[in-house]
């Protein structure tokens, strides 16, 4: 199976539970959910005249909306071309779960890889069950989706995105639809008032605090 990939690079997951663990993040393009703060909106639209050749894509400079079909022989061949070293893998976008991921997974898994997912919890997750799924859900956005049961049910964590009291309130009334998950509490956009509020949370009610760490020391 081919996947659209907008870029692939080594670097230091800065989010959630493997914050600091080198990691190669795979992210794939398209996107319909429609988050107005979203940092990679460069990936939202797959348009044609977008493709490139996949050599192409592992040059970029910046972040553009270009994209390259790839399959899991062709990513494991660019981790080898390329020299990466991490064995973890964050198959991010976008929104990743708009694809069958079974097949990319299963041959990340054989060649000695573990998998991590972010996903907004908009579309069904298709994985094996060795993947780390982390749902970052995205509660009434643009695009009109909402949450799945079966997301949050096959949620391994959630890392919620917060600007204000009433994200914290969301959270909540998905907690009451899956029951006990580890939280992380992310500030949006890195502000004052939602950190404060992230780490007033997280103290009452012993969540954790994810600060986007590769924002602060500038890397990708």
């Amino acid at each position: 199976m081919r996947y659209p990939v907008n870029e692939i690079f080594e670097t230091l997951q800065g989010e959630g539970r493997f914050t600091g663990v080198p990691a190669i993040f795979v992210r794939l393009q398209g996107c319909p959910v429609g988050c107005s703060w979203c940092d990679t909106k460069h990936t939202w639209q797959q348009n044609s005249e977008d493709e490139r050749p996949l050599g192409d894509i592992l040059v970029k400079t910046e972040a553009n909306s270009c994209w390259a079909w790839s399959d899991g022989d062709g990513i494991l061949q660019t981790f080898r071309d390329r020299g990466f070293n991490a064995k973890l893998v964050i198959i991010t976008g976008g929104e990743p779960c708009m694809f069958d991921l079974v097949p990319l997974c299963t041959a990340l898994h054989q060649a000695g890889y573990q998998t991590q997912i972010e996903t907004s919890g908009t579309f069904e997750i298709k994985v094996p069950e060795e993947t780390v799924i982390t749902l970052s859900p995205k509660v009434g956005m643009k695009g009109g989706f909402t949450i799945l049961d079966s997301a949050l049910a096959r949620a391994d964590d959630i890392k919620h995105p917060v600007a204000r009291e009433r994200d914290i309130d969301d959270l909540d009334a998905l907690l009451a639809r899956c029951g006990e998950k580890p939280v992380y509490l992310q500030p949006i956009s890195q502000g004052k008032r939602a950190t404060e509020l992230c780490i007033k949370t997280c103290i009452e009610r012993n969540w954790r605090l994810s600060v986007q760490l590769h924002k602060y020391l500038g890397i990708e």
